[in-house]
């Protein structure tokens, strides 16, 4: 994949996430406690594995024990750390030069099994995990008659450059 494609994918990945918390954010948490929390609890989910593999991805320990955290956090304070995981991210893969995707790193996963993945399929893998998981998050708002965001790429792409469209 270029650094263009992977890019772009990443930039689809910040608006989706913060469409997703603005979405979210309206639901009346004290008429649908369960779904908000099982919402927080998935987007948690993500962002844990987000950093879990920045972490990977810089040779440094990430200090998970497993892909979610016991505490759940505040919607608020969760959107704003997942603003600033998907900013770097979309730093990081802005600087990557193709020779440095395809190199492959070794890593232990939370259950402390080893693992090799390039850093290409490491950034596949984030960006394909959150959209599945987003996708679970929009059937928890379906389940209480809310709208999830049409977070499509291809909306994306065509909002981010309307000449598309032509």
């Amino acid at each position: 994949m270029s650094i263009h494609s992977l890019s772009a994918l990443f930039a689809q990945k910040s608006w989706a996430n913060n469409e997703l918390f603005h979405a979210l954010a309206e639901v009346d948490a004290q008429a649908h406690p369960q779904v908000v929390h099982m919402a927080i609890r998935m987007l948690n989910h993500i962002y844990v594995v987000d950093r879990i593999f920045r972490a990977h991805l810089l040779g440094e320990p990430h200090g998970y024990s497993a892909t979610n955290t016991e505490a759940t956090p505040d919607l608020a304070t969760l959107q704003f750390e997942v603003a600033e995981t998907d900013g770097w991210y979309e730093a990081y893969v802005a600087q990557l030069s193709p020779a440095q995707l395809a190199e492959r790193i070794h890593f232990s996963f939370t259950d402390g099994d080893g693992g090799t993945m390039s850093r290409e399929e490491m950034l596949t893998h984030i960006v394909v995990h959150g959209f599945y998981h987003r996708g679970n998050v929009g059937q928890m708002l379906k389940s209480i008659e809310v709208a999830p965001p049409r977070d499509l790429y291809t909306k994306f792409l065509h909002m981010r450059e309307p000449e598309r469209r032509g």
